[in-house]
């Protein structure tokens, strides 16, 4: 029974994702907002507008990390809305110099949106405001992307995500990258950009 489920959920999954893709371009908002909610908005909103990144973007990363759910945890031990891994929520916690942080606040949202856009920001200085670096160095590691670059394993665009050593990171970047177009077409009159 099990493994029907696995084999219906694989076959429904393209076929909502076009169906809904389709509606999307069909000018059918509620429809998407449906399948692309927008919880924690204001928060989100305060936080990008803080650290000087666009808010739609960031909704684009909890969709693709945590799909919203502010208790998710990976096999990895990546925790809340944005996935921070505990190691570098206690590094945050220190360059924002919060003295008594717990990991279990990673599981509050305003904290872990706080804490993600505040490392999304910290990767936009460290490589010259270049989206899909960002994003790379986000989920597969700023020290992987770095070596990446300086190895040639990729050049470090958009146009050669298949170049990514990492499949993950790979599928990650496509993966937002997509979410953030469809955030854009749904919020973007109501949100602005920074």
């Amino acid at each position: 029974m099990a493994i029907y489920k696995t084999k219906l959920r694989k076959r429904l999954v393209p076929i909502l994702l076009v169906l809904t893709g389709l509606l999307l371009i069909a000018g059918s908002n509620w429809l998407g907002r449906l399948f692309y909610p927008f919880p924690y908005r204001e928060i989100i909103v305060r936080e990008a507008a803080v650290y000087h990144i666009d808010p739609l973007l960031v909704a684009a990363v909890i969709k693709t990390e945590s799909n919203y759910r502010p208790n998710a945890q990976s096999v990895k031990g990546a925790r809340g809305l944005m996935q921070i891994m505990p190691d570098t929520g206690q590094w945050i916690a220190g360059q924002m110099g919060m003295k008594s942080f717990q990991l279990e606040a990673l599981e509050q949202p305003a904290i872990n949106i706080k804490f993600g856009c505040w490392y999304l920001a910290n990767l936009f200085n460290e490589f010259n405001g270049d989206k899909v670096l960002v994003l790379a160095a986000y989920n597969g590691g700023r020290g992987n992307v770095k070596q990446w670059i300086a190895d040639k394993s990729w050049t470090g665009n958009q146009a050669s995500l298949e170049q990514i050593p990492f499949g993950e990171t790979r599928n990650y970047v496509d993966k937002v990258l997509k979410n953030y177009r469809i955030y854009q077409k749904l919020y973007q009159k109501e949100v602005g950009t920074p």
